[in-house]
């Protein structure tokens, strides 16, 4: 009984520190852009004490910058990215939703909007075909690990060796049999996806489910999501596969082009 009560007071305790923090966070505007110590404990009405504690785990995370020599603290970096990728991932769902409904059309079969997270994928938008060809009804995952999926793979498959690194650091946890477990194994699956522009999920993160996907790359050419085609492992053979990757890659490259990527000619 006790556990569960240092737990919920615990839990309160963060509940009232991100509060705290965001009420130091509201106290910048386009005006006030640079505040004192002393001006921001008085907006966000906490002690000095509580405030520069919190101003300094904030600074730590980059949410908030202090200037060196006048000691006067502004908005961090780290927001502004936070900020700049909430708005790539509106620009994101906007532009690839026509061409993500042509595609389940074209493929009658279920398309995907993946943005990796730098660990996993997170699947931001959905499309169904009007009249689903008929077979096993596929439950859709808000989010699961890169390296055993098919959007997850094609972004990964344009990462630096550092993310890639990581992602096999933190270990590959077997899903189904077909999951790829060693990093000797997932770097030349990652190699191969770079050679034929897609990447296939052969039920190595559900083992009725097969998809093909494909990278959709940012105005900067960095490959930051994917579009993919999922349906049930008896349906998507390994030629249903082949035939519906042209489709997918051009969906992908077509989103990649409104968002305003330029290939190279």
């Amino acid at each position: 009984m006790s556990d569960i009560k240092n737990s919920a007071a615990s839990d309160k305790n963060r509940i009232q520190s991100f509060g705290k923090m965001m009420d130091i966070l509201g106290c910048f505007t386009t005006v006030d852009r640079s505040l004192s110590l002393a001006r921001i404990a008085q907006s966000a009405d906490l002690p000095r004490a509580t405030t520069h504690r919190m101003l300094t785990a904030l600074r730590e995370i980059g949410f908030i910058q202090q200037d060196g020599r006048s000691g006067q603290y502004s908005l961090g970096l780290r927001l502004f990215e936070l900020g700049s990728l909430a708005l790539a991932n509106l620009d994101l769902m906007r532009e690839a939703k026509p061409f993500m409904d042509r595609l389940s059309r074209l493929a009658s079969e279920s398309a995907h909007l993946g943005v990796f997270d730098g660990y996993n994928v997170v699947v931001v938008e959905r499309e169904d075909p009007q009249e689903r060809v008929p077979g096993r009804h596929l439950s859709g995952t808000e989010s699961a690990p890169a390296y055993c999926t098919s959007v997850g793979k094609a972004v990964l498959a344009f990462q630096g060796p550092e993310v890639v690194d990581r992602i096999i650091a933190a270990g590959l946890r077997p899903f189904t049999a077909q999951t790829l477990t060693s990093g000797e194994a997932l770097r030349a699956e990652l190699s191969t996806i770079r050679e034929r522009g897609y990447a296939i999920d052969n039920s190595e993160h559900q083992i009725w489910v097969r998809c093909v996907a494909a990278p959709i790359r940012n105005a900067g050419g960095q490959v930051f999501a994917a579009v993919s085609v999922t349906g049930p492992a008896d349906r998507m053979t390994d030629e249903r596969i082949h035939q519906l990757s042209s489709l997918v890659i051009q969906a992908a490259d077509s989103i990649s082009m409104h968002l305003g990527y330029m290939p190279p000619r």
